[in-house]
């Protein structure tokens, strides 16, 4: 699903990034050969206003529903569904890179009293994909946010996917406590296997997490700085999605979100301060 306003980031080797000014929004990611690794649903509006189902979105500055102060934001915040300014874009033979800026508006200041400059940084190269979030407080006083890089990944099938890098960390359950968030489990099994309905809040362990996504795909390395300190790992599952206006019946079976997220501990950002965080991806195996 393509827009002429898109930014295409293009590699020698055929690596391709496709980028939606909605939301500074990272539709694709194709690796050499032409190799999709990130999931879009068919199904999903390219309206300018409806988030956008799949890739990357930036949920700022409130994930999912859990409000920070007294006024709510639109599910995720609204930066994934607000046009953002193109300020750069780079094209080199083995690298190339976009970068991207919202500022608060009427629009913004309509859910959240605050001022603002947010960017994102995004870089490609041969079989590697980063992502860099800042944000600046330009406002007279102290305000908190949240933050995640909803990040959903191409599978074969989910069925013969697994995440390993989480055994032994401690996470929330959202679909056993959905009322609770300080009810926390911990990951006992070295292979986090998918099944049903999975919507889990982890502790980001000290390295990386390898998603294996079955046997025609390369496994992929995800890594996070220490500024986003949970994962989210999330499925709908066949139940769930066959409620999903913007997702095919079967869309469950061909994608897991693993996000960086800054969740259960907001950052308070003091006037005058910037702060950053980044997600990179990067195939690794035969």
């Amino acid at each position: 699903m393509t827009d002429s306003t898109d930014v295409k980031l293009k590699l020698a080797d055929g690596s391709r990034v496709q980028i939606a000014r909605q939301g500074a929004h990272i539709l694709g990611w194709q690796t050499s050969g032409g190799v999709e690794q990130l999931y879009l649903s068919p199904k999903t509006a390219r309206d300018g206003r409806t988030p956008i189902r799949g890739g990357v979105p930036i949920c700022f500055p409130q994930f999912n529903q859990r409000v920070l102060g007294a006024t709510p934001t639109p599910k995720h915040g609204f930066a994934r569904n607000l046009p953002w300014k193109l300020e750069s874009k780079d094209n080199l033979a083995k690298q190339a890179q976009a970068t991207f800026t919202l500022s608060d508006s009427d629009e913004t200041r309509a859910h959240w009293p605050y001022a603002f400059e947010a960017g994102l940084q995004v870089r490609v190269a041969p079989g590697q994909l980063s992502i860099k979030f800042a944000v600046t407080n330009t406002d007279e006083q102290p305000w908190s946010f949240a933050l995640a890089l909803h990040s959903y990944f191409m599978l074969d099938d989910i069925a013969k996917a697994y995440l390993t890098g989480l055994q032994q960390q401690s996470h929330w359950d959202a679909v056993q406590h959905p009322q609770d968030t300080q009810i926390s489990s911990l990951q006992k099994e070295a292979q986090l296997h998918v099944t049903g309905n999975v919507d889990r809040v982890y502790a980001a362990p000290a390295g990386p997490v390898v998603l294996q996504r079955g046997t025609r795909s390369k496994a992929l390395q995800i890594s996070q700085s220490k500024s986003l300190s949970e994962i989210v790992v999330w499925n709908p599952g066949k139940d769930l999605c066959a409620q999903l206006a913007d997702m095919p019946a079967d869309g469950y079976q061909h994608m897991l979100c693993v996000e960086a997220g800054r969740i259960n501990h907001p950052i308070m950002l003091a006037p005058g301060v910037q702060w950053s965080g980044w997600q990179a991806f990067k195939l690794i195996g035969s």
